[in-house]
């Protein structure tokens, strides 16, 4: 209906704040996870601009640890406010930071899903199978546990110019 704003989530949803697979932990991203947040984007800053550079401007070559903490700092407020979700994804005892996870409302209805998911992992992960193990836990996770019937992972199986402006 024109006019009315659908919610992304419904109110009773509870978000996850800690789930866990076979070699990581995923729980919302917070501004206590700049140093280990920092170091996991910075150490992987070619690999995520070649990703996300030329749509998002992220990670420019001087982004700094006070712009990863205002970064982080707005990514917790839009969880809270339940607009779109940031988790980190860390060792299992929480020392490192392996990468992360996005949650998206869909721009609008031209891309035929409910919620949209991006994620990556450090570069020093590549070719050790993590990436591979998290995008299976993520794919299942997405669909079973939260209330999405159609879910689609933007620069992956949608092109980022079908899936809009995020």
């Amino acid at each position: 209906m024109e006019g009315v704003e659908v919610a992304f989530l419904p109110a009773d949803f509870v978000v996850p704040t800690l789930v866990a697979g076979q070699r990581f932990r995923i729980r919302p991203i917070t501004v206590h996870d700049v140093v280990k947040d920092y170091d996991a984007v910075m150490s992987s800053r070619e690999r995520l601009w070649e990703r996300f550079g030329e749509r998002w401007g992220w990670p420019a070559a001087e982004y700094t640890v006070e712009q990863a903490l205002v970064d982080l700092g707005w990514l917790q407020k839009e969880g809270q406010l339940r607009r779109s979700f940031a988790f980190a994804v860390l060792t299992a005892d929480e020392e490192r930071m392996l990468g992360r996870v996005h949650i998206l409302p869909p721009p609008g209805p031209e891309p035929g899903a409910d919620a949209g998911v991006v994620f990556w992992v450090r570069a020093d992960e590549e070719g050790t199978g993590l990436e591979r193990e998290l995008a299976g836990f993520v794919r299942e996770w997405t669909t079973v546990t939260w209330p999405f019937k159609s879910v689609r992972y933007p620069g992956e199986d949608i092109g980022w110019e079908e899936w809009g402006d995020c």
